[in-house]
């Protein structure tokens, strides 16, 4: 984990660059997709809508108490969102519609104002940090 200064414009261009922000979604569908069938399952897919820590209120502790069955209620729900067709599964094109909203949610959430967030190693929000940094470097 590190500290990263970001605002909605970040995560935006981010996704904007399709290459950029496709090359990810690809690579971690790829990671989640243990059987190689080209498909996530719920039990693929669930660990990941975790790590999305939606109940998280401050640094890494959850506010929120629920019960065993409220939140797998929550995950299920979420696992929803993503199987656009309901068949299921959700398949590479579900998942990249998905966490571009996602992360347009978040972008239109934080606004212009740069602020200051604790974001995981690899995470969508530190890929699309490196690549604005990476931006304002000039290439020598």
């Amino acid at each position: 984990m590190s500290v990263e200064v970001l605002d909605g414009a970040t995560i935006r261009t981010f996704v904007e660059d399709e290459r950029a922000f496709n090359g990810l979604v690809e690579d971690r569908f790829a990671s989640l997709d243990s059987d190689c069938d080209g498909l996530l399952s719920y039990a693929e897919l669930v660990n990941e809508l975790m790590s999305l820590r939606v109940l998280e209120k401050h640094f890494g502790v959850d506010e929120v108490v629920m019960g065993q069955d409220e939140l797998m209620q929550l995950y299920r729900g979420l696992f929803k969102r993503f199987d656009h067709d309901g068949n299921g599964t959700v398949d590479l094109d579900e998942f990249k519609a998905e966490m571009r909203e996602v992360m347009l949610a978040v972008a239109n959430g934080l606004g212009f104002l740069p602020i200051q967030m604790v974001v995981e190693e690899g995470s969508f929000l530190k890929r699309a940090v490196e690549r604005e940094l990476a931006q304002r470097i000039p290439a020598a």
